[in-house]
């Protein structure tokens, strides 16, 4: 064996604490062992024997009942963007709106070596938190296109450890912006890996239709999958997902279709959302939706009561819509925070969607996980913890997903393809309280 990862604890598919699926009740403590071939794939995954004898040679990784999962999955992050907070000037007003004009003038500035440096500090500090599959945005409503071939140089350089998917992401509309469709067509020309769209940003209700039927007409042509930014605005009027959603079931992309933001959805009345779920769920398409830039971004112009602009996530998981979180933007004119911490998107997610039964917060986890990974149409070959996928993986110091997200660990170990890729050392705090010795605080006890 490449490794052995003894005694972890592991999850059903659905994110949910137990057995990765299987009706196995695993070993000592409810542990398995997962062993890694030379190819770096999963060779087997077996109930742990606390009283086997470790193998002699390979990488041994002692889990001590630590939750091993695999890698967190970020379905919508701008690299091109990041790192460019307050240039060339602060978006004063936190709207979207200035955060485009802001953005608008900060990429005429931008050069191969600008984007490539600032996106792949971004990805370090997403493999390091165990972020191993990463789908971009790149505006390609430059000219030169700048931002976009800088990234494929990344997803190259990249690729043996991180998947990088990237979207031709027309920021300021394909139809509205002179020359937009000619420079989309270019983008998937070039190496694109989705056909993106703005519809809510054409000038038109015409033009936003307009857009998306050039979007998924492009997409057919190169056999792609389209991830558009949808409805990211207040107005409860913009109804663009349903268009979305009719153009991927007719068309037959269905799940290969997925829209992102949609915040308008949390402005629509309950016949028209009860509709639009049925025709969601009969689509097939995925959602994104991206709490940290929402909260900020939406309800700007509102008196109170103030809409905090997410869409509608429970509605839609119970409809049986594939829903996902993503962060979304790091550091740039629409969010001047963020890590780029999946964990961190999750715990803001599932409080702004009030994901917080019981059963649900592990339903948070599975959206920085399985279910974006779905949005990214990664196969169970590429992904999970089963004999014959990579072996990729997180293991995490929590005895739960609800575990992890409460107390934002870090990961002890991230793996890729068979190989230690970052790890984290334990660094316990110590605590020197009134008439006691000092004594190291757990954070882990209930």
């Amino acid at each position: 064996m490449r490794m052995i990862v003894r005694g972890a604890r592991l999850l059903h598919t659905d994110g949910t604490d137990g057995t990765n699926g299987t009706d196995d009740p695993g070993g000592a403590g409810g542990l398995f062992d997962v062993e890694v071939a030379e190819d770096g794939r999963i060779a087997r995954v077996v109930p742990y024997d606390d009283q086997k004898e470790p193998p002699a040679t390979g990488t041994l990784i002692e889990a001590h009942g630590a939750l091993l999962t695999a890698p967190f999955v970020e379905p919508h992050i701008h690299l091109d963007t990041a790192l460019t907070a307050g240039e060339p000037r602060p978006n004063a007003s936190g709207t979207l709106w200035e955060g485009i004009a802001c953005w608008s003038e900060r990429k005429r500035t931008l050069t191969r070596e600008d984007v490539i440096a600032r996106a792949t500090e971004v990805l370090r500090w997403q493999a390091a938190q165990g972020v191993l599959h990463v789908r971009t945005h790149c505006d390609v409503t430059d000219p030169s296109l700048t931002a976009l071939d800088a990234l494929l140089e990344v997803r190259d350089r990249v690729r043996d450890v991180m998947h990088l998917q990237i979207v031709a992401f027309p920021q300021e509309g394909i139809v509205s912006f002179p020359g937009g469709e000619v420079l989309l067509r270019e983008a998937v020309a070039r190496g694109a890996d989705l056909v993106g769209a703005i519809p809510h940003f054409e000038d038109t209700r015409e033009d936003g239709v307009a857009s998306l039927g050039i979007a998924f007409a492009v997409a057919e042509e190169h056999g792609l999958r389209v991830d558009a930014h949808c409805d990211e605005i207040d107005d409860e009027q913009s109804r663009f997902v349903e268009v979305l959603a009719t153009l991927a079931l007719r068309s037959g992309l269905r799940e290969r279709a997925t829209a992102s933001h949609t915040t308008a959805m949390g402005s629509y009345g309950g016949a028209y959302s009860f509709k639009l779920q049925r025709l969601l769920a009969r689509s097939g398409i995925s959602l994104v939706s991206n709490p940290f830039a929402n909260l900020n971004l939406q309800g700007r112009f509102d008196a109170y009561p103030r809409r905090r602009g997410l869409t509608q996530v429970k509605e839609m998981l119970a409809a049986g819509v594939n829903v996902a979180f993503g962060h979304d933007d790091v550091m740039d004119p629409w969010n001047a925070l963020g890590t780029a911490n999946p964990l961190q998107t999750a715990l803001v997610g599932l409080y702004a969607a009030q994901l917080t039964g019981a059963d649900e917060i592990p339903v948070a986890f599975s959206m920085v996980t399985d279910r974006a990974a779905r949005v990214l149409g990664l196969s169970d070959a590429e992904y999970g913890i089963t004999p014959g996928a990579p072996a990729s993986f997180v293991l995490l110091p929590a005895a739960s997903p609800q575990e992890a997200i409460r107390r934002q660990v870090r990961p002890r170990y991230v793996v890729s393809h068979g190989t230690v890729l970052a790890e984290t050392p334990p660094a316990p705090t110590l605590l020197s309280w009134p008439g006691e010795a000092p004594s190291e605080v757990d954070f882990n006890r209930p």
